[in-house]
This record gives C-alpha cells, sequence and structure tokens, in this order.
C-alpha cells in the first residue's frame, strides 16, 4: 500500500486524507494548523513538523494549498530552503489538487521534470461534501504515465478522474467550471427571486425549473434559496461549502486566463463583479467573503419586511 505525504489539511485537503488513510495507506499530513493535523492523528494518520518532512519518504505527494505563489515557493523553494523537488525521491510521484493559476503549475511541472519527477495538477470539483464522501472530480494536466500512477490514488478519493491534457490543462479546465457555475449561481439566485418576487413558491419553481430547459447543476444539487433543499448551505445560514472567496480567486484566474488568450468572457466578468461586491458585504465588512458562494441569492432576494 502506498506512503503519502498529504500537505495541506484545510477544509478540502483534511477529508481527502482521512479518505486514504480509511483505504488502508500510510498518510504522514502537515498544516500549518494544529487542530487539522490532529484530527488526521486521531484517525490513524501521522504527522510532520514540516512539509518537506512529511514528503521525503512518501511514494506520493499531494498538496492542497491556497494560491500558485504557495505552490511554487513549497515545491521548488526560495532563497536557502529547500523545496519538496530537493527531499523526495526518484520514483515519487507529485500530485497538486490546489486550484492555481496555469502558469505556476506549469513551471513547478517543468522544474519537476529537470530533476526526473513526474508531476500532475489535479484541481477537483465537488466541495466540502464530496471530499468527505470520497466522490470528487479531479481533473488532471501532466503526462500519460502520471496520469495512469495518480489515478490509483485518486480513484480513492473521488469518483471522476478527467485527463485534460498536458501541464497546466487541469487548472484551465478547472476554471472553466468554476466560471460556469459562478454564472449558472447568478442567474438561477436571480430567476428563483423574480419568481418569489410574483407570488410563487421557490420549491414548487425550482421543481418546474429542474426538469425544464432551465435545468442546472444548481438547482439539482445546490438550490441558493433557503429552505428549498435539505443539507446544502442555503438551509444553513450559508455556512460551509465553497467561500464566496474562493470564488472571488477562482474568477480572477478565469479572468487572467481569458485575457491572456484573448477569450470574450463578458458573463464571467460580471459574474466576478457580481462575486466581489458581495465579498465585501455582510454584518461586517468582508462577512459575506467566508460565507457559500450560494449566498449570492442574497444581493437579488427582497427582505421580508420590505414593500
Amino acid at each position: 500500500m502506498a506512503t503519502v505525504a498529504f500537505i495541506g489539511l484545510g477544509n478540502m485537503g483534511g477529508p481527502m486524507a482521512a479518505n486514504l488513510v480509511k483505504a488502508g495507506m500510510t498518510v504522514t499530513g502537515f498544516d500549518l494548523n494544529p487542530a487539522a493535523l490532529k484530527a488526521l492523528t486521531d484517525i490513524g494518520g501521522l504527522s510532520a513538523n514540516t512539509a518537506c518532512g512529511a514528503a521525503a519518504a512518501a511514494d506520493i505527494v499531494i498538496t492542497m494549498l491556497p494560491a500558485g505563489k504557495h505552490v511554487r515557493s513549497l515545491y521548488i523553494g526560495n532563497n536557502d530552503q529547500k523545496g519538496i523537488l530537493d527531499v523526495v525521491g526518484k520514483d515519487t510521484l507529485l500530485i497538486d489538487c490546489s486550484t492555481i493559476d496555469a502558469d505556476s503549475a506549469r513551471t513547478v511541472a517543468a522544474a519537476a521534470a529537470d530533476k526526473g519527477l513526474e508531476f500532475i495538477d489535479a484541481p477537483v470539483s465537488g466541495g466540502t461534501a464530496g471530499a468527505a464522501a470520497g466522490t470528487l472530480t479531479f481533473i488532471c494536466g501532466g503526462s500519460d504515465k502520471a496520469f495512469e500512477q495518480a489515478k490509483t490514488v485518486l480513484d480513492v478519493m473521488g469518483a471522476n478522474i478527467f485527463h485534460a491534457g498536458g501541464a497546466g490543462a487541469g487548472q484551465i479546465a478547472k476554471i472553466c467550471n468554476n466560471m460556469l457555475l459562478s454564472v449558472l449561481m447568478v442567474g438561477t439566485s436571480e430567476a428563483l427571486s423574480m419568481g418569489i418576487d410574483n407570488g410563487l413558491d421557490p420549491k414548487v419553481l425550482s421543481d418546474i425549473m429542474k426538469v425544464s430547459s432551465g435545468g442546472n447543476w444548481t438547482l439539482d444539487k445546490y438550490n441558493p434559496c433557503p429552505g428549498v433543499m435539505d443539507a446544502v448551505p442555503s438551509s444553513k445560514g450559508y455556512q460551509g461549502g465553497f467561500m464566496v472567496d474562493l470564488m472571488v480567486k477562482d474568477l480572477g484566474l478565469a479572468m487572467d486566463a481569458a485575457l491572456s488568450s484573448q477569450s470574450s468572457t463578458p458573463m464571467g466578468a460580471l459574474a466576478r463583479s457580481l462575486y466581489v461586491s458581495h465579498a465585501k458585504g455582510g454584518t461586517k465588512p468582508g462577512e459575506n467573503g467566508k460565507r457559500d458562494f450560494s449566498s449570492i441569492f442574497e444581493q437579488f432576494a427582497v427582505p421580508a419586511n420590505d414593500e
């Protein structure tokens, strides 16, 4: 059974690592948050004092980090600090599950290739619920060899594993998906709000649209209107799930990619503008940024006491 180093045990990384432990793999974790490390060791995982310490003896290294600068620094190192590429064995497979810019993924992949190592960018879709259930979608960029090797461990954490192309292709496919998701969530929110404003029951309207030409994932799995669907963030005060701040980050990556390729993305640009504005609001400035991205519904909903 593979020995895995898992670096980054947050809302997504923690349950992903837990699924590997449950599958019988030896998992050594590292995270800056002691509570995240304890959650892993409580279920039988191991902990390391440093990321490089976790990676040094691993067959497979998996990382889940906030941004490209963190991924570059961790793998390549900076100044006099060694990176993961400097300490792993020659047959170690490197898998980055972060959602970052494609150029950073390509930079790390090239640095890994210079050392004879296989690196694959494998950002995920499916949210915290998918991470816990082991039903994530992995969107991979890298060589055919790396993809085939990665599938053995990704299959434990996900239900859908795709090879989008070479290095960085996973990141491009992921941000295309999240840009579309943001547009669907905004459109679904304003349609439901318009129905409510005209006296319709949002659950009945949702049921109608789900089986009509307006049907989409947000209606089927992630309804943004409170009380319509159980066990989704909108019915839990928009807590949990995928934070607005992360959607803003991903939409920024999408806009950067669109500029570099001269792609026309007016709907994506509008969605980003709406989410940036929404992130700044809340009871306290910026509070909305920590809520689930379906809370964009509140930008269209009329408060119950308004006329």
